[in-house]
This record gives structure tokens, sequence and C-alpha cells, in this order.
């Protein structure tokens, strides 16, 4: 048990070492930026938008359709189960000198549901839009990974809770995409 403990303690210190080192190298030309793009994931609202307009043409129905499920199973696997239980503090409640440029309402970070959701969605339609798209596809990837990214930058996660949530949604992602491989296979929707 003292081996675990020893080990949590040291992921907690690379994580606040991670984070103070980050608010360093924050600008004031970057500070806005982020904020702004961090807020287009509250209550993932950029990815159902995306989402939403793909379900508008037949070539990517089948990408917003099934991105749309991942999300749900996403909120409902981090905000529902994994936050409260965990119940991990918010990251300025813990780490002395770091100060959030947002606040957040919900006071458990772990895992990142703005993460869980831009890797849900971005999983999803690297997976279901036509291969004619693979620029759209790398776009929606670097989106997901900057709303990760802008999640440590505003201060309101560590890093292991923004890994856990690529994690979970990716995971949601793949559990959707193989439900619909074993249940309609890969025909259009």
């Amino acid at each position: 048990m003292g081996g675990r403990k020893n080990l949590i303690g040291i992921l907690q210190n690379l994580d606040s070492a991670i984070l103070l080192a980050i608010q360093e190298v924050r600008s004031s030309t970057l500070d806005p930026l982020m904020q702004a793009y961090t807020s287009l994931g509250n209550a993932g609202m950029v990815w159902i938008v995306l989402s939403a307009g793909m379900l508008c043409f037949k070539p990517t129905r089948k990408a917003g359709v099934l991105a749309l499920v991942a999300m749900l199973l996403g909120l409902v696997c981090t905000n529902l189960i994994l936050k409260p239980l965990v119940a991990r503090d918010r990251p300025w409640l813990d780490v002395a000198g770091l100060i959030p440029l947002i606040e957040e309402p919900d006071p458990h970070s772990f895992p990142s549901g703005h993460t869980c959701a831009a890797f849900a969605t971005a999983m999803i339609f690297w997976r279901a839009l036509p291969e004619t798209w693979i620029g759209t596809k790398a776009l929606v990837m670097c989106m997901a990974f900057l709303m990760g990214l802008s999640r440590l930058y505003v201060g309101v996660h560590y890093p292991s809770d923004v890994l856990a949530g690529a994690l979970v949604g990716s995971s949601c992602a793949w559990t959707v995409w193989r439900i619909y491989l074993l249940r309609w296979g890969p025909v259009s929707v």
C-alpha cells in the first residue's frame, strides 16, 4: 500500500510541476485565445455543432450520428460516473501558486470532460468520414489535441486528467464504432 501512495504522490508532483511550467509560458496574446478556445468545449458545444452539421450530408451522416452517440457515452462515463467517484479537486485548490484563467463550476477535475468529448468526436470522424476527407480528419484531430492543451493552459485540469479524458473519449469512440460494425457493418447510414 505504501508503494502505491508513493507512486500517486510522484504523479501528483509531476502533474503540478507541468502545470506550473505551463503557467510560466503564458502570454497576454495567447491567454484570451486559449480562454476562448477552451470555452468552445463547454457542454461539448463545438463537437455537437460539428457532428450535427455532419448529419446534413449523406456522405458524413454516419460520422455525425456515431460521434453524437460516442459523446453521450463519454458524458455518462466522465461526468456521471468517474468525476463523482474519483472526486479529484481542481488543480488551483491544491497547487500552490497556480492561477487559473477561467472559473469552473464543477469542483471535480478527473477526467477532463472537454477532452473526452473532443477525442470521442475526433476518433469517430477519423474512422467514419470518407477516406478522401483526410484533411478534415487531421484538422479535427488537431482540434482535439488543442482542446486538451487548452485545459492545461487555463489551469483547470492536471495533465493526467487530460490524458484520462483522451483515453475515455477514444475508448467510447472505439466502443461505439465496434457496436456499429457488429450491428450494421461498414455500410452508409
